[in-house]
């Protein structure tokens, strides 16, 4: 290898190859991310920059790594990039989202199969006739977790936008017509990123919200309920990963 090939440190998550494993998990929070680090066995922490803290320990055996992205697609897109360029192969975002029907409690645990484009970030990659998919390994692998473990989840098609604040009552409306089950911020991106650099790509989440119940908990209310379902998309992610890589 020459000089002019060798290969540097990765800008913004600060990795080089063989520093992360095949299989990687996506939080976007930072705090997350050290949260599923406690999952691990062995877990080291490998770089820290910017919203990008990476983990890389072992679960049941198998290699894992944990890298947050932030909120958005674009600082996901830049993460699972610059991963995909070290040598990952396998990601799961392990997410929270807002539940999109009525009969979601918070604190769901929710695999989103697909998501509707609205991030403003995978147009950049694709037309948005291309459809955000996530893989159906993956996907199926999720779903036997959840299932193994006893957790109830709920699958189907989320919806991913790009500004938190931003009201679309009539989209959302709609969306929720043709029962779309969550929304949240970066699921749409990282599948469309996913084909485009030809990796495999899942997303579970669990809900910190629901805009349709007919009574509003309380913010602490709501992050307790959250906290409980983050625990079962970690483990849930956890156990995918194994099935994934063919431990029992």
């Amino acid at each position: 290898m020459t000089a002019s090939e060798k290969v540097e440190v990765q800008k913004h998550i600060r990795c080089l190859p063989g520093a992360v494993a095949r299989s990687v998990l996506l939080p976007g929070d930072p705090a997350r991310a050290r949260r599923i680090a406690e999952e691990l066995d062995e877990a080291r922490l490998i770089a820290e920059n910017r919203e990008y803290v990476v983990f890389t320990g072992t679960s049941n055996g198998v290699a894992v790594s944990v890298c947050s992205t932030g909120i958005g697609g674009s600082s996901a897109a830049i993460a699972l990039e610059e991963l995909r360029n070290v040598g990952a192969e396998l990601f799961i975002r392990v997410g929270s989202a807002g539940g999109r029907r009525k009969d979601i409690p918070i604190g769901s645990l929710v695999v989103l199969t697909a998501a509707y484009r609205g991030d403003g970030v995978s147009d950049e990659y694709l037309p948005l006739g291309f459809p955000a998919v996530a893989d159906l390994d993956v996907s199926n692998a999720l779903i036997q977790a959840a299932k193994e473990l006893g957790y109830s989840a709920w699958t189907g098609i989320g919806t991913t936008r790009s500004a938190f604040y931003a009201r679309h009552p009539e989209l959302n409306e709609r969306l929720r017509q043709v029962g779309v089950v969550a929304a949240e911020m970066e699921a749409s991106t990282l599948f469309i990123v996913g084909a485009h650099r030809r990796a495999r790509v899942g997303c579970v989440v669990a809900t910190d919200s629901n805009i349709y119940l007919d009574e509003q908990p309380t913010l602490p209310e709501k992050e307790a309920l959250y906290m409980q379902g983050e625990q079962k998309t970690i483990r849930t992610a956890l156990r995918a990963v194994q099935l994934l890589e063919g431990t029992s």
